[in-house]
Formats: structure tokens, sequence, C-alpha cells
């Protein structure tokens, strides 16, 4: 008779135990990589827009100010004003994310650290860095380990691979990857009586986690950059290209309609504030000819005025001309801006107002062309900007 060789006796519930545990922790992984991948997109993604549609959406909020503030002087309505207000509002008060930038690279620069990596070329990193990346954190999260020590090491390891996902660098995830060697696992053994115990800690830890990875994929996904993203989750380089096409198009169509409101100068200023040939009918005089005690009104940005004013001139940028108009003195106003386009959509509304109001014809460059004496605001030598 052959001898049977017993069976080990199993406890049913640390078996089931065992394979919640794996499963769970399969799903941790998976997750995990999936939230830390879709979080370096939405970041590249973000960094990617703003470098290359910044400017075109700060072109079109100056436009759509442009085009209020000339319905507002065409009008006179107190509503069209408003809107010019708060359009020209909208566009002081947008923040200079390059001049931040700058500042924060002055200062790493002051402090001796070094400067921070280019700009990912692309958004997404490409397949063969997906794989290496998903591998490698797989094998080396750091809460795979209960070790203190061990979690340490893993998560300095992680962080070099994290960075150079970010820019898709597969050569430097490769040379991670086969650096990575890994470190026992501290966790109880199979037959250990720790181990039930242990296990139940273990469940219950990933069931957390699950949680909190699941929340934050779902916040990532609701961010604006996050949603707009996910309008092109498979090319999202294709989407920039799309949306600057689009940019571009109403920009074209915001300033074709800037044109048609103040004019057509034929050609002899490429900037749509600047023209003057629709403002025909209202009282002009030559640079030349302004008095010298004359009262001048500058209506051009404070950037222009810096670069090169007439002295003793009064400063009211076109955008804030209504809201100041009780600034302006009784007398006899004559009224400049860079090359005449602006100054005379204010001399209408003045006139229109009641107020006596002159434009001077060819602006600033014609009085500096006439050998008028400017001055700047930095005490360099003046000039029209």
């Amino acid at each position: 008779m052959t001898a049977q060789i017993p069976v080990r006796w199993t406890d049913p519930e640390q078996q089931e135990l065992e394979e919640r545990v794996e499963a769970a922790e399969l799903a941790w992984l998976t997750m995990d990589v999936d939230v830390r991948t879709l979080r370096v997109e939405i970041d590249n993604f973000a960094l990617i827009h703003h470098q290359l549609l910044g400017p075109l959406y700060a072109r079109l909020d100056e436009l759509d100010a442009l085009l209020a503030e000339a319905a507002a002087v065409r009008s006179g309505d107190p509503e069209d004003l408003r809107r010019a207000r708060e359009a020209r509002q909208r566009v002081e008060d947008l923040p200079d994310l390059d001049a931040l930038f700058d500042s924060v690279r002055e200062q790493s620069e002051q402090e001796q650290a070094p400067p921070p990596p280019a700009a990912p070329a692309r958004v997404r990193p490409g397949r063969d860095a997906q794989r290496i990346y998903r591998e490698l954190v797989r094998r080396a999260h750091p809460d795979l380990s209960t070790d203190p020590e061990e979690q340490r090491r893993r998560a300095a390891f992680l962080a070099r691979v994290n960075e150079a996902y970010a820019y898709g660098d597969t050569g430097a995830l490769e040379a991670l990857a086969s650096e990575w060697s890994t470190a026992p696992e501290a966790a109880p053994a199979a037959d250990s009586p720790d181990r039930l115990g242990w296990l139940r800690r273990r469940l219950e830890w990933l069931t957390g986690r699950i949680g909190e990875l699941a929340a934050e994929q779902v916040r990532l996904e609701r961010s604006a950059m996050g949603e707009l993203l996910a309008l092109a989750p498979q090319d999202p380089d294709g989407l920039l290209t799309e949306l600057a096409e689009q940019l571009l198009a109403k920009a074209a169509a915001q300033q074709a309609e800037l044109e048609r409101l103040v004019g057509d100068n034929g050609g002899a200023d490429p900037d749509p504030q600047e023209d003057q040939t629709m403002f025909a009918q209202i009282p002009t005089i030559a640079a030349a000819a302004v008095p010298a005690d004359a009262a001048l009104l500058d209506v051009r940005e404070q950037d222009e005025w810096d670069a090169g004013h007439v002295e003793g001139a009064l400063h009211i940028p076109i955008g804030e001309v209504v809201a100041r108009i009780g600034e302006l003195p009784d007398e006899k106003l004559f009224v400049l801006c860079r090359v005449g386009g602006r100054s005379a959509q204010v001399v209408q509304y003045l006139v229109q107002n009641g107020r006596d109001a002159v434009n001077v014809d060819g602006g600033m460059y014609a009085w500096d062309g006439a050998g008028r004496p400017m001055v700047s605001g930095n005490g360099q030598d003046a000039f029209v900007l």
C-alpha cells in the first residue's frame, strides 16, 4: 500500500485574502500608472498650450477691447461705454505669465540653482516611453515595500523615472530600467502567523488608495486642461495645432471688423487703430501748426507715452477717456496719438459731446517729423513707439 503524502492545510480565509490582495494590488498599480500618465499629459498640455496659444488669446482680448472702444466712441451710448471699459479692464487684469516665469528664473539664477529644463516638445510621451514607464512603476513603486529604508530608495528612484517620463526621454528610461534591481519584500512570509493580519491591513490600505486615485483621476479629467485634452485624447498635439488655426481665423475676422469700423488708411500704417480716413470731416490741424501753448491730450498707451511724448501734455489712454472726461480742461484740446487714428476717434466723441477739440494730423510721427520737441518717461532719448 502506497503511503499518501498529507495535503498541507490552508486557511480558507487567508487564501481568499491572498487572492483579493493580489487583485487589488494589480488594480491599484494600473490605476496609479494611469493617473500619473494623465497628470504628465495635462501638465505638458497646459505648458505647451500657454506657449503656443497664449499670445493668440492675448491678441483676441486686445481686439475685443479695441472693437468695444471703437463702437463706444462712435455711439457714445452708455451701455457701449460700459462694455468698452469692461473689455479694456479684462486686458489689463490678465496676469503676465511670461514675466512671472522670467522672475522665477531670475530668482533661481540669483540663488545659483540650475536652470529649469526646457519645455517638452510634445504633450504625450511616445509608446516606448509609456511602456518602459509603466513597467518601472509596477516594479519600483515605493508602496510595494513595507520597509521604510526600501521605500525611500524606491521613492528617490521613481522621482528620476517621473522626470524622464515627463520629457518623453526614452533613452533615459531605458537606462533607468537597466539600473533598477528589486529588494526582498518585507511582507511576512506566507506561513507566518502574522501573515493574516498583514493581508487584512494591506487590503484595507489598497482599497483606500484606489479610492483616492479614482478621485484624483476625476479631478484631473474635470480640470479646464483635462476637459480640453479629452477632445482629442489620441492626438493632443494635433488638437493644439487645430486650436491655433481656429484662433488665427477668429483674430483675422476681428481684425477685418476693426478695419471696417475705423476705415482703411491705404496701407500707410499696419495698426488698425491708427486710421484716419473715415474722420475727414472732423476738425484737423497739422502738427507744425499747433500753438506752442496749446492744451494737448495724448490718448496713446502707457508704453507709447513712456517712449516719447510732448512735455506738458495730458495723458489719458483712449480706453479711459470716457471715464476720465471730467479731467479734461475746458479750453480747446489738441488731441494726439501715434498717426492720428485713435485721436480722431476721441475728437469725434468730444465734438459730439459739445467739446472744442482738434485732431493733430499725423499724430506723434508728424510731430516728430516737424522737429517739435519730445521727452521720454525714463530720461533716455525720446522716440515714437
